[in-house]
């Protein structure tokens, strides 16, 4: 089993082992919601994918204003496990939880609540950085060209919203993945790579965009092999390389 809790005397995370910062009580730091129950929560989990188990016993307990990096060596399980947080992916046994209820029983909550990244950009090439996200919106929340156009500019791609998506850099196209960032979010996010292809400058207002989020009482779960420069207080990592005690 994996033991979890973040590393120092304040631990009660109730899972995995936690390396990096000491994560203080959340509630007595200014601009942070006042943690009650976990938000999102892992049961037992485990995860086996081609004959092998990558995960087992896993419980997480995540409230708003903190934020998880998720790390490990490839192969480990960190897409996997932000898989079955979203929903995309059955567990091989044990349960996800949103606000105490399991998560098959509130598809339309997590909808409503959920914002998820994939490692791929998740764009349509044909389309224009507006049209892409227009689109994407509409599934779950319409947002007017105004406030999409603003949120191209908020990341750096002024000029560029009538283009077509298959004519930008890489970096580029994962900017118009992440604009959604800058719209009317939702509480949780999940991200798969989100710093893959960008800039020092995109990587650097990035972090301070996620931790502005968790700071206003947002969640963040997401995986990296880039070492974060800006964190909020309710910082934590969890690392599925660790051996097993």
């Amino acid at each position: 089993m994996y033991n979890a809790a973040p590393s120092g005397p304040a631990a009660s995370l109730g899972v995995l082992q936690y390396s990096g910062r000491h994560l203080p009580d959340l509630n007595a730091i200014p601009g942070i919601h006042a943690v009650t129950s976990p938000y999102l929560e892992t049961v037992a989990l485990a995860c086996e994918r081609d004959w092998r188990l990558l995960f087992e016993r896993l419980d997480l307990q995540l409230s708003r204003g903190e934020m998880l990096q998720v790390a490990g060596p490839n192969g480990s399980g960190k897409t996997s496990l932000l898989r079955l947080l979203c929903g995309l992916m059955q567990p091989t046994s044990g349960e996800v939880r949103l606000n105490g209820a399991p998560l098959t029983c509130q598809r339309s909550e997590l909808a409503r609540n959920l914002l998820w990244i994939g490692h791929a950009a998740g764009i349509k090439g044909l389309l224009t950085p507006e049209e892409n996200l227009r689109w994407l919106c509409a599934l779950h929340q319409p947002a007017s060209r105004e406030a999409i156009w603003q949120a191209l500019e908020a990341v750096g791609l002024r000029g560029f919203e009538d283009v077509p998506c298959h004519t930008l850099s890489a970096g580029q196209q994962r900017r118009v993945a992440l604009a959604r960032l800058y719209l009317d979010a939702p509480p949780l996010w999940i991200l798969d790579e989100p710093f893959t292809a960008l800039d020092k400058q995109g990587v650097a207002q990035l972090e301070a965009h996620l931790a502005r989020h968790c700071d206003n009482g947002g969640l963040v779960v997401f995986t990296t092999h880039h070492s974060m420069g800006q964190v909020p207080a309710g910082y934590r990592e969890l690392d599925l390389g660790q051996p097993r005690p």
